[in-house]
């Protein structure tokens, strides 16, 4: 067994991997434009042309695959074998034998391989360092491999204080419970997260519009169902303030460029960062 496997076993990590795979069944076309267009209004570029794109923690590949149907020489990278599959299968089908886009498996964490990675114009790591159960040390790992001149854009969970603590405390009982009892754990988060939604879009007299939006517009291209399953289980789990992560950044020679809160809620803080030459 790998060691994401080990951990899996012992409700340590969720299997973010498995996840992704039943996302790859309904990829499809539009949701790839959706999220080609989310990397050229966050970088503020037209074309990715010439340029080196690192995708820290891949998970499905989509937006490995963007960037590189954008122009850019791309490298993906993830530490869960499942997920290292599904952008493999993305290239099969969309860049089979492309020596422009080359995908690994492997760790954020390992410090001799971030080195020997290099630098890029583009690092990407988005939704993936608060689950790697240090997320400083790999936030650390990710900002040197953004050139000079480059742009380095993360999203990171935000800090909630005792929400989030509370969030925790689910995430380690659907893991550490058994596949077959987990919905017990499930059905009353997803009733938490999508209950007050679904009663408010009813009493307006528009049923199931929010997730029917949801379906077509969030530009990661996760259904609303696979990204509760995402949330609910998602483990290990870290979070930091906005706050804490332009200091952080700030004091590494980076400077901030675009941010988008999720507005002290639930979700992701998003942050695209330059460095200084």
């Amino acid at each position: 067994m790998t060691e994401n496997q080990i951990e899996i076993a012992r409700g340590e990590r969720f299997a973010f991997g498995d996840n992704w795979a039943l996302f790859l069944e309904t990829l499809s076309e539009q949701r790839i434009d959706r999220a080609e267009t989310s990397l050229k209004e966050m970088l503020e570029l037209d074309s990715l042309d010439g340029l080196r794109f690192l995708d820290a923690g891949s998970g499905s590949g989509l937006f490995s695959l963007a960037a590189r149907r954008l122009g850019a020489t791309v490298h993906s990278f993830d530490y869960d074998p499942q997920s290292v599959a599904c952008a493999q299968e993305l290239k099969r089908r969309y860049f089979a034998d492309d020596a422009n886009w080359t995908i690994e498996e492997a760790s954020v964490l390992d410090d001799a391989y971030c080195r020997q990675l290099g630098e890029f114009d583009i690092v990407y790591s988005w939704g993936v360092l608060h689950h790697t159960g240090s997320m400083w040390r790999a936030l650390a790992n990710v900002a040197p491999m953004a050139k000079p001149g480059g742009k380095l854009w993360i999203a990171i969970y935000n800090d909630q204080g005792a929400g989030s603590h509370r969030w925790l405390a689910v995430k380690k009982a659907y893991n550490a419970t058994p596949v077959i009892l987990r919905w017990l754990v499930l059905w009353p988060a997803f009733i938490r997260l999508w209950g007050p939604t679904t009663v408010r879009d009813v009493l307006k007299g528009r049923p199931m519009q929010t997730w029917r939006r949801y379906t077509h517009e969030n530009t990661r291209g996760m259904a609303p169902w696979r990204d509760v399953v995402d949330w609910v289980g998602g483990l290990p789990f870290e979070v930091a303030t906005p706050e804490a992560l332009f200091t952080f950044h700030k004091q590494r020679g980076f400077q901030l460029e675009t941010l988008r809160t999720c507005g002290g809620g639930l979700g992701c803080n998003e942050l695209v960062f330059s460095r200084r030459q």
